[in-house]
């Protein structure tokens, strides 16, 4: 998803990229970020897109530059594998888009973005969901879900926060926290009352994974562990083997586990802190095969500083491997804990082609 307010621009200087901000959307591959800079790398004499499926330049041999004629200008050409010259048709329209979104008072419908940037809705949704990993609606509630954040940092008051952030009234912000989070977090707090948590095992190459989901999603994957755990961390919930109808749940999530380095749109049913979560966001946009250390992790959640928070949010993950808490480490390179054992943590990053010079 593009971090609210487009590509940030150092302060005093009108046409040069923040190059942390960049680096981390090209670390990403965040076809969002596409158009808005490209990535120059001194070794090879290319610059690409920041979405480029090339192997990633080490950072030291990396350059930013707002256009492609900019690093032209330096001697640089353009990558014939992702012509970043030639920003798409569909690159245009999510950023008008974006813009849209940014800007409104009441999000848009999709009807009304869709008209916008050229698409009929069905496939305007179908893009926008593939670019940013989640629908328009879920894109407005989460800018508003950070908005409201913001507002009760600032408002202190809860209720003023509230229309600070944009919503029409304290039961609107109440029913979108529930959409948004599913399982409130009161009846996580209190044992998973009120909801109905179905579980199923399978083998996968890790060992025996325990899958548990709501109607919305998953809510916990684990290993070594089976219904007595499952029932002792949510106690007052009801809980119910998930039979025929989890098949397809369990053998797609089976085959995320076998498989880390790819991509998955599994639908999941995790909350947490505002900090968790953006630790947990942060983890999602680390490519495979690559690690961050808990310090870098704290910076790009937005708390520098917090590293040891940061590690604590990475062990309050419940859906491990699916939010891959596996690519973050210490500070000093070594593999830092992990829920489910150290050789299983060495065991991912093995598939995913980690090493520690990276």
């Amino acid at each position: 998803m593009p971090e609210e307010g487009g590509p940030r621009i150092k302060s005093g200087v009108t046409d040069q990229i923040d190059e942390d901000w960049a680096w981390a959307r090209a670390s990403a591959r965040d076809r969002a970020a596409d158009g808005l800079f490209v990535v120059g790398v001194l070794t090879t004499g290319i610059y690409c897109r920041p979405s480029c499926a090339a192997r990633h330049p080490r950072r030291e041999n990396v350059r930013f530059f707002p256009s492609g004629a900019q690093a032209a200008a330096t001697g640089l050409r353009a990558c014939l594998r992702c012509k970043p010259d030639e920003v798409s048709r569909e690159a245009s329209a999510l950023q008008l888009v974006y813009r849209m979104l940014e800007a409104a008072e009441e999000p848009p419908s999709l009807a009304e973005l869709a008209e916008a940037a050229g698409y009929s809705p069905h496939h305007f949704h179908r893009l926008f969901k593939r670019a940013t990993g989640v629908t328009p609606a879920e894109y407005a509630r989460a800018r508003r879900a950070k908005s409201m954040a913001r507002s009760l940092d600032e408002e202190g008051r809860v209720t003023d926060a509230i229309y600070e952030a944009g919503y029409s009234g304290p039961g609107r912000f109440y029913a979108d926290a529930k959409a948004r989070l599913g399982m409130t977090p009161t009846a996580w707090r209190d044992g998973g009352r009120g909801e109905t948590i179905r579980w199923a095992t399978a083998e996968t190459s890790l060992g025996t994974m325990l899958l548990a989901a709501t109607e919305r999603g998953i809510c916990r994957l684990s290993f070594d562990e089976g219904e007595a755990e499952l029932r002792a961390r949510f106690p007052h919930a009801t809980i119910e083997p998930g039979g025929a109808a989890m098949a397809d749940l369990v053998a797609r999530t089976a085959a995320a586990v076998n498989a880390p380095e790819r991509p998955h749109d599994l639908p999941l049913d995790v909350r947490g802190t505002a900090f968790q979560q953006a630790v947990w966001r942060e983890l999602s946009r680390i490519p495979p095969g690559q690690s961050l250390s808990y310090a870098a992790l704290a910076a790009r959640a937005g708390k520098p500083g917090a590293a040891r928070a940061a590690g604590t949010a990475c062990g309050s993950n419940q859906i491990a491997v699916l939010i891959p808490c596996h690519r973050a480490r210490r500070g000093d390179g070594t593999p830092g804990g992990f829920a489910y054992g150290l050789e299983r943590k060495a065991a991912l990053l093995d598939r995913e082609g980690w090493s520690p010079e990276q």
